[in-house]
């Protein structure tokens, strides 16, 4: 029964008209006690931000000041990083303002509802789209278990359990060679999640978490790492982790 109350959960969500933003941080937040707070948005070619109003896919930047914004929408501005918060009634009262936002991520951050709080938000690993998803069929041969992965149409992010850059740096170290297409999203960063809509388009779940109030289970970062290098030290060209035409250095760089 419980499974089928489930179901009905997700079914009314998706017969939703208009943003469905503010659901989606308070589950984030609140349930998972995941600091987030409101990207910078996208604005219209009149400077009016991401609201919905009548702008056309071809009119969209960024809402911030800078004109030459290279991650449209997908950023903290106003407020700032810092803000981040896990607390209901500022999710409630930024989304209500802004419901079209873009729901950023503070990597790494402790899940504080007004400045408190003992622990800490998921990090993240990413990489190109093209060479993610080749990498994920990969892992999946490899009976790699992997938790939920954010993707945009530009890259992919597997999501990871905090981590701190002490514990990076020794990761990498170690390592004889790590793909040169890998970013790292730990402590003081931020990553968007879905159902957003950036300047690249739509933000969506590659991998979706599981149905439940608990937090999503994460893999440890080593363990995403350990199997991205497997995969890629041990791909033949054709195994499909890289374009055939690419050369034998070129694994998880596309």
């Amino acid at each position: 029964m419980r499974e089928i109350l489930g179901r009905r959960r997700r079914l009314r969500y998706r017969r939703k008209k208009g943003p469905v933003q503010l659901e989606a941080a308070l589950t984030f937040a609140v349930e998972w006690q995941w600091p987030v707070l409101p990207g910078a948005g996208l604005k219209s070619a009149g400077g009016d931000r991401s609201e919905g109003r009548g702008r056309s896919r071809g009119e969209r930047g960024c809402a911030c000041p800078d004109p030459e914004c290279v991650v449209p929408g997908a950023h903290p501005f106003d407020p700032g990083l810092l803000a981040a918060t896990t607390d209901e009634r500022m999710i409630r009262w930024w989304w209500t303002n802004r419901p079209t936002a873009p729901i950023m991520l503070a990597t790494g951050g402790p899940a504080r509802a007004g400045g408190s709080g003992d622990g800490r938000a998921p990090c993240a690993v990413s990489l190109p789209a093209v060479a993610a998803s080749r990498a994920l069929s990969v892992l999946d041969r490899m009976d790699m278990r992997l938790g939920p992965v954010v993707a945009t149409p530009t890259r992919w992010s597997l999501l990871v359990a905090p981590y701190t850059l002490e514990q990076l740096g020794e990761l990498l170290f170690v390592k004889d060679c790590v793909p040169s297409s890998l970013r790292f999203h730990g402590s003081g960063g931020y990553l968007v999640l879905p159902p957003s809509e950036t300047g690249t388009g739509q933000v969506r779940w590659e991998r979706a978490p599981l149905p439940g109030s608990s937090a999503p289970w994460l893999p440890d970062v080593e363990a995403v790492v350990d199997a991205l290098v497997e995969a890629s030290a041990s791909s033949a060209p054709g195994s499909g982790l890289y374009p055939p035409e690419s050369g034998e250095g070129s694994r998880l760089t596309y």
